[in-house]
């Protein structure tokens, strides 16, 4: 095991948004995006003056409520470099990355801020500082990477007991791999990069990549029941994740890594997606895979969205097939896509550009609307040469038959490569004013044309109503037997500081609640948090959320852990 890190070299995001300081989204270098932003939501970068980035000096940071003596005892355990309590560290835990945190914060709304955030070496220690939790009556909230968008890692604003929040970010090492069962024992705080680093040094990936991967942990994974984007080959987390080790209240809760259970209710099921209210995930135990030796994304391109589908469904369908990612970006999306793409400055990207503006002529040459109806598509394939190339041949005329066309893999490279860059855009609208943010649901085959329209009808019915500009779009991934994920993203200029929030949550409600009116989930793999709460009955049902609040006070009756997160009380 190597060494352990201290708490100030554990990676955070800036206090003011997502991610690195000096990592930003930049429209300079892709022509078509300002153009774009006008048009879909009045903005004029152009006209617009250089945001200034906020500081946090500017601001008045409320004081931390942790009493000197339980601090004491807090760093009687993890040591005092280790428990941190200055403002931008309290800033940073006490806020995920959701756009009303993000506007808030910046705002210097802080609210009630967490009081020290403690970060452990070890199973050991977190069952120390449990302890000092209950015997002092404080709150916990366990930490991952901070990514979350649900309000999962913020504190209550009514709450008077003193918070502390648990970064598990130093216990971060793959303890084992057993070869032979191709499953890997690690501990929870691990950030995606550096497992996939871990395991790949000895041949092996989890295959588990949310659109948070850079800034996410396992444990975090774990608690929120998170899905990667390449579900469709590797599974959700809870495919993934087979064994857990927990710190609750009276001792080690352990889920066996075995490949069935017949033990009644599961254990296992019920601290999956918990976030934090039964205890702190220390450890996982998860499926590995050997790295496949050839890997391709391939971009196919559809007419409309409703030919993608058919093309999707087909492709879930077929029994020839196993892609590890399938994705359906729509028109508007796609529109989308295209403005992000950066002005081509090598002969071979300029040579591409023509080729591509030939392509979209000749489409229209066959009644395709290249603008606003023409769906991009996105496939990977991983395995032998030989597979990926059958599989790949068996693809293409599927996509043929659904009226589709293959593009290569150019486009597909470009879509890999920049997967993770999307959470620096809402930073950069934020600056001019503007939100940007995203709703999943999961949906049937048989639904999911219904539930695309009626959630576009919602989001522009209140836009409509709230006199305001908006743009929407949508992708379709991580597809199942019976389903898939729809993933809508919308953005609008708010009116003014005052009515932000007021305005953007009626924009989101409406998307929600056009969600479970039809069926679908309040989220796919967003979490419940505090966010998605107001749902939840319309979810899960009045004696599914009575059985949950069961659980929850039976193992918690002193509501220390995670209080309001999932249901409430």
């Amino acid at each position: 095991m190597s060494e352990r890190l201290s708490a100030r070299e554990v990676k955070r995001h800036k206090w003011w948004g997502w991610g690195l300081d000096d990592v930003t989204f930049r429209y300079d270098n892709k022509p078509a995006f300002a153009p774009l932003a006008k048009n879909k939501v009045g903005v004029d970068l152009a006209a617009k003056a250089t945001p200034i980035e906020p500081d946090l000096a500017e601001f008045d940071v409320p004081a931390s409520r942790l009493p000197g003596e339980i601090r004491a005892q807090l760093t009687g355990v993890v040591g005092e470099q280790n428990l941190l309590d200055d403002d931008e560290y309290r800033v940073v835990h006490s806020f995920g990355r959701s756009l009303p945190d993000l506007f808030r914060v910046r705002a210097g709304d802080f609210g009630r801020l967490v009081d020290a955030v403690v970060y452990p070496a070890s199973e050991e220690e977190v069952a120390q500082l449990l302890r000092v939790v209950l015997d002092q009556d404080l709150v916990l909230i366990p930490y991952g990477g901070g990514s979350c968008i649900s309000g999962s890692v913020t504190p209550d604003i009514t709450e008077q007991r003193p918070v502390l929040t648990m970064n598990l970010g130093r216990m971060r090492e793959v303890i084992e791999i057993d070869d032979t069962a191709g499953l890997a024992r690690v501990e929870a705080g691990v950030y995606g990069p550096d497992l996939e680093e871990q395991l790949n040094a000895l041949g092996w990936t989890v295959g588990h990549f949310p659109d948070s991967f850079t800034y996410s942990t396992l444990g975090g994974w774990a608690a929120t029941r998170s899905s990667g984007m390449q579900s469709d080959k590797y599974g959700d987390i809870e495919d993934i994740v087979r064994g857990m080790r927990v710190v609750h209240p009276d001792g080690i809760a352990v889920t066996k890594a075995i490949p069935g259970r017949d033990s009644g209710p599961s254990v296992h099921e019920m601290i999956l997606g918990s976030e934090g209210r039964l205890g702190v995930i220390t450890e996982t135990t998860v499926q590995v895979h050997r790295i496949s030796p050839v890997r391709q994304v391939i971009a196919y391109m559809y007419p409309d969205w409703e030919h993608g589908i058919r093309g999707m469904h087909a492709i879930a369908r077929s029994t020839d097939v196993a892609p590890t990612f399938t994705r359906l970006s729509d028109g508007p999306e796609t529109e989308f896509s295209l403005a992000m793409v950066k002005e081509p400055s090598s002969t071979k990207g300029k040579v591409a550009a023509k080729v591509q503006d030939g392509l979209f002529a000749y489409l229209r040459s066959q009644g395709w609307d290249t603008t606003n109806e023409m769906s991009i598509s996105y496939v990977c394939f991983e395995g032998s040469k030989e597979s990926v190339e059958q599989q790949k041949s068996i693809v293409k005329k599927i996509v043929k038959n659904a009226g589709g066309i293959t593009l290569g893999a150019g486009p597909g490279a470009i879509y890999d490569q920049k997967k993770f860059d999307t959470p620096y855009l809402r930073d950069f609208l934020l600056n001019y004013q503007v939100f940007g943010d995203v709703c999943d649901t999961g949906a049937t085959w048989s639904s999911i044309n219904e539930v695309h329209t009626s959630v576009y009808d919602a989001f522009y019915a209140v836009q409509e109503k709230q006199d305001l500009p908006g743009f929407m779009f949508c992708h379709m991934s991580h597809s199942y037997h019976s389903g898939a994920c729809l993933y809508f993203t919308f953005a609008f200029p708010y009116s003014s500081h005052e009515q932000a929030l007021e305005q953007y949550f009626a924009a989101k409600n409406a998307v929600q609640q056009a969600f479970v009116d039809l069926g679908s989930t309040v989220s796919h793999h967003h979490a419940v948090g505090t966010e998605h709460q107001p749902w939840i009955t319309e979810d899960i049902g009045e004696v599914g959320v009575r059985m949950v609040k069961g659980l929850f006070a039976d193992n918690d009756p002193g509501r220390n852990l995670n209080p309001g997160k999932v249901t409430t009380p």
